[in-house]
């Protein structure tokens, strides 16, 4: 009998060729008819090499966490706390594409809500692509557009954001 059963837990440096998998799975689908497929490829290599997960990890403090269906990894998210008190970045918030719509994302959120609030997170704060069909989600999960913003990533390429937030609920 297969398990199906749905855990969630903390990632660590033994889970980035996990997460870098993932996100091979999961970007094209995600951002194909967004950016060019030599924007995804670049982008792929900047932020899920395992020494730029290595780095987000050590260096910029991002928690990760992956969820996982029996044994299979179907998702990942990373958070960091920001420089501004109370505010915590939602980094990333991925499900493979087959997973999606089911609550996973939902659960998801609510898991690092878990994580942050004992923290002294005040609100979550996000970078969603302009044309990602995710803002959707985020919007259902209470998030709101603050601003727009246009980054520089290199090579001439930009990620066209939505800025979006959500206050952390407090403890039910």
């Amino acid at each position: 009998m297969m398990d199906d059963t749905l855990s969630m837990r903390p990632a660590d440096l033994d889970d980035i060729n996990t997460i870098g998998f993932l996100a091979q799975q999961i970007w094209p689908d995600t951002y194909g008819n967004i950016v060019s497929q030599q924007q995804l490829q670049y982008m792929l290599n900047l932020i899920y090499s395992p020494t730029s997960l290595r780095r987000q990890m050590l260096d910029d403090k991002q928690q990760f966490m992956i969820v996982e269906q029996g044994d299979e990894p179907i998702g990942f998210a990373s958070w960091s706390a920001l420089e501004e008190p109370g505010v915590v970045k939602l980094h990333k918030l991925y499900v493979l594409p087959g997973r999606q719509g089911k609550g996973l994302g939902r659960s998801m959120i609510e898991f690092i809500f878990q994580a942050i609030r004992p923290e002294g997170a005040m609100t979550l704060r996000l970078n969603v692509n302009r044309y990602n069909t995710a803002r959707q989600f985020y919007e259902r999960m209470g998030f709101v557009v603050i601003k727009e913003e246009d980054i520089p990533i290199g090579n001439g390429y930009f990620m066209n954001d939505f800025v979006m937030e959500v206050a952390v609920p407090a403890q039910d």
